[in-house]
């Protein structure tokens, strides 16, 4: 009966839109009203995520079962969202109910059965290679790989693989076939040592990927080995994310408090980890400066209480952290653009291992018969990759088809920005950064 009311007043109330390009200097300012349901927030970051769209600023409000949240966007470019199209969709999207409680088909998996492709997801032990090897088991079973994403962390990878049959171009439905390719890549995963490793088919129903790979991170606990750090490692080296968690007994609110550096799709990270993790956003603030993003977060369980147990408040943070750190990756960007074919990911992953070089995240996609992929490497050690090496690549690959983005290396370190402190009107007392040194 409480499920109907729910859908009765969602019709009665549809979310209502407005998209202003005038209210600010330099962004485009988005504002949701609708009534809250658990998973909302995560729906609409999404989508404004899935569009590729930067969120600069966000103000988070779901009291008295109204939703109610202001995001000022812009695109890659740092411009306003001026596009007709791109707002029209945008005000469709987000007003249709229906998209607010399921997720559009861009970037889902779990869709069973599908008759276009197979889904696999993967977990095991980083190592340098193992995207390699991956490759090569599954040219030599004949999958062609047709889109992928893969994420390490922590001594960890996961991955989300869409493949085909190389011959006949559809979905491989064979559970013999299926068995096969699963006992040969768990030996793969599995190395000498890693009895956790696994290949799975994804869950019945449909998730976005990107909030797969978290959830596949989370259940291997890639979280708990927060401080197990190899020499090397990029994360080491530069800053790691600060997140505190403290009490707000007055309001009954547990309030999370996050600076890290900025990146693209920090925000959906952040509330992808705090929904799947059961805990609702009542308040929250987003602001992001010139290099670091600044994030406060009034929270409670579903169940209406608050954190209440020191273990449970290390946990929260550990897993904010590496929800942070999965996507956050550094390193040297490779993108790749050539004619696809089958094989062709295991020839550059290959070409990759043997020149020294280890994936830390790489996203895989065909579009028209066109192989567009994008791979974030380090030397083996973890440290910056070498010019001669990049070079050797690019001869031994062809020219033109691997572009390198030598930025990602050679930007300067984080400068510290000012303390901040956040007011949310007289409702809740002020919190700052200068903690933070």
């Amino acid at each position: 009966m409480d499920d109907e009311f729910a859908k009765l007043l969602r019709r009665i109330n549809p979310p209502r839109v407005v998209i202003d390009n005038d209210a600010c200097e330099d962004a485009t300012i988005i504002q949701v009203d609708s009534v809250n349901k658990h998973g909302i927030l995560l729906q609409v970051v999404q989508i404004l995520t899935d569009l590729d769209l930067v969120i600069k600023k966000a103000y988070i409000s779901s009291d008295g079962g109204w939703f109610m949240d202001v995001f000022n966007v812009i695109d890659q470019n740092g411009n306003k969202i001026r596009d007709q199209e791109t707002i029209s969709y945008i005000q469709a999207r987000l007003e249709s109910s229906d998209d607010l409680v399921e997720p559009s088909l861009k970037g889902l998996v779990g869709l069973v059965p599908s008759e276009e492709h197979t889904c696999i997801e993967l977990t095991g032990r980083d190592r340098p290679g193992l995207l390699s090897e991956v490759c090569a088991v599954l040219t030599d079973l004949e999958c062609n790989v047709v889109n992928a994403e893969i994420w390490t962390h922590n001594e960890r990878a996961a991955a989300v693989v869409l493949v085909t049959d190389h011959t006949m171009g559809c979905a491989i439905e064979d559970p013999k076939r299926l068995a096969a390719i699963k006992e040969l890549l768990c030996n793969v995963l599995r190395g000498h040592s890693d009895n956790s490793a696994k290949m799975t088919l994804p869950p019945p129903g449909v998730t976005h990927r990107q909030r797969r790979l978290h959830q596949i991170m989370f259940a291997d606990r890639d979280y708990e080995k927060a401080d197990n750090l190899i020499g090397g490692n990029v994360h080491a080296k530069t800053s790691r994310p600060h997140v505190i968690v403290t009490d707000c007994p007055e309001k009954d609110y547990t309030v999370i408090t996050l600076r890290s550096k900025d990146r693209p799709k920090l925000l959906f990270d952040i509330i992808c980890t705090l929904t799947d993790m059961q805990y609702v956003v009542f308040h929250g603030v987003v602001h992001t400066g010139r290099t670091e993003a600044y994030q406060e977060y009034y929270i409670r369980h579903m169940d209406g209480v608050p954190i209440s147990s020191e273990a449970e408040r290390d946990r929260v943070m550990q897993c904010l952290e590496a929800a942070i750190e999965r996507r956050g990756t550094e390193g040297l960007e490779l993108e790749l653009c050539a004619e696809d074919r089958v094989g062709l990911l295991s020839d550059i992953t290959r070409i990759f291992r043997e020149n020294g070089l280890c994936i830390k995240r790489a996203e895989i996609s065909t579009r028209g018969g066109k192989a567009r992929d994008t791979f974030y490497v380090t030397d083996v050690t973890g440290n910056p990759v070498d010019h001669k090496t990049v070079d050797a690549i690019c001869e031994q690959i062809g020219g033109g088809v691997l572009h390198v983005k030598w930025d990602i290396n050679s930007s300067p370190k984080p400068q510290q920005e000012s303390t901040i402190s956040f007011l949310l009107g007289s409702f809740f007392r002020s919190r700052t950064f200068s903690s933070f040194t």
